[in-house]
């Protein structure tokens, strides 16, 4: 198996492994003939190039220059590799810290070996839940590999994920060529913003950076962190503890200064994630005739949940806050368009500085009296 970026198996995660063992994980996609597959493929790619041109016209973001990012359509083990390539890059930085603080010496070393593959397997389980239900995804940080090529300028690649699509598509009884539009809509939003507004991409990524460098790097200590985060989720507490209930293991086991940061990070997320749907359904009228039926039954699908296991991991990664991030977000945008038009709105990617805050998401009324204020004379 190719490696993933050079010496994947080396250091806190074996990263060869996380993709082994969601590639051996991960439930097998919906049923298709090998014509039906290239068939969806080509459609997929012709809908992401007309979206490109509705998306850019909707928001007034962009030029046809600025989408140097590739597209691909993969399958959920492609998406699995493509975002182990992703988390590696990320995390550099984290677990680099993390080995020079075990130490060098041969008992380390080999409690080191094995817990990057306790790590890896845990990980790639973690994978094969997610590649069988995400549909697309802009990846912001994506590294060129020899098999997944990204941006020129700091990488970046837009995902779609067919056989999730067709999956999704046939669940929900809608009509196919729509929802993939519809699909693709959302995606390219995504690719627009990161590709439009330069900065974005490197004030994000400061932004994780930071928090992941406030994390106790002490490795016994993160995973003691870790269990008893987990304990509190599944009821394991000792009774009579009280003040975790309710939140994820992110948020459980972050220091002050991170959630500061995390604060900041979910109102730039709810932002891009509320844009995002904001012009799905902006653009969706013009070009998906069934819209409106697509929208009702994918809203259901999302605030039900597939059964009590996948709210349970939902609750542990945290997904239950990005779905809030679509609905809060979206709302932020709305309101902002309404009362400023699509030109004012647009002042949001002026800089870091005329990003939302996190109360200003619930409050968009306060980010344009700040943003839009007029001088004193």
């Amino acid at each position: 198996m190719t490696s993933i970026g050079g010496a994947a198996s080396s250091g806190m995660v074996d990263w060869n492994l996380a993709v082994a063992t969601a590639t051996r994980l991960v439930r097998p996609g919906p049923d298709v003939s090998r014509d039906e597959a290239r068939a969806v493929v080509a459609e997929l790619r012709r809908h992401a190039r007309s979206a490109e041109e509705h998306v850019r016209g909707f928001t007034n973001l962009g030029t046809p220059e600025t989408h140097d990012t590739p597209l691909l359509v993969v399958d959920r083990p492609g998406w699995v590799r493509a975002n182990v390539a992703g988390f590696r890059e990320l995390l550099k930085p984290l677990l680099d810290k993390m080995q020079e603080r075990r130490g060098t010496s041969p008992g380390n070393v080999v409690m080191g070996a094995v817990g990057g593959k306790v790590t890896g397997v845990e990980l790639g389980m973690l994978l094969s839940f997610l590649a069988s239900r995400v549909l697309g995804q802009y990846e912001t940080f994506a590294p060129a590999t020899r098999d997944l090529p990204a941006g020129a300028n700091g990488g970046g690649r837009l995902l779609l994920v067919a056989p999730n699509i067709v999956h999704v598509e046939r669940e929900l009884d809608v009509e196919p060529h729509d929802f993939r539009l519809w699909v693709t809509l959302h995606e390219e939003t995504h690719r627009t913003q990161f590709t439009a507004v330069p900065w974005l991409r490197d004030h994000l990524e400061g932004e994780i950076q930071a928090f992941l460098a406030e994390t106790d790097v002490d490795p016994t200590t993160v995973l003691e962190r870790m269990r008893e985060a987990a304990q509190s989720l599944v009821g394991g507490r000792p009774e009579g503890e009280e003040g975790d209930e309710g939140r994820s293991l992110v948020e459980i086991v972050q220091t002050p200064a991170q959630r500061e940061i995390l604060g900041r990070l979910t109102a730039v997320m709810s932002l891009l994630e509320g844009h995002a749907d904001y012009v799905m359904d902006g653009v969706g009228p013009e070009v998906v005739p069934s819209v409106a039926e697509i929208r009702e039954k994918f809203q259901q699908r999302r605030a039900k949940g597939a059964s009590r296991l996948d709210m349970a991991l939902r609750k542990l990664l945290g997904l239950d806050a990005k779905l809030r991030q679509y609905r809060d977000g979206e709302r932020f945008v709305r309101a902002v368009v309404d009362e400023v038009g699509m030109e004012g709105f647009n002042r949001v990617w002026t800089s870091p500085n005329t990003l939302p805050t996190k109360a200003e998401i619930g409050k968009p009324a306060d980010w344009i009296t700040r943003v839009h204020r007029k001088p004193e004379a």
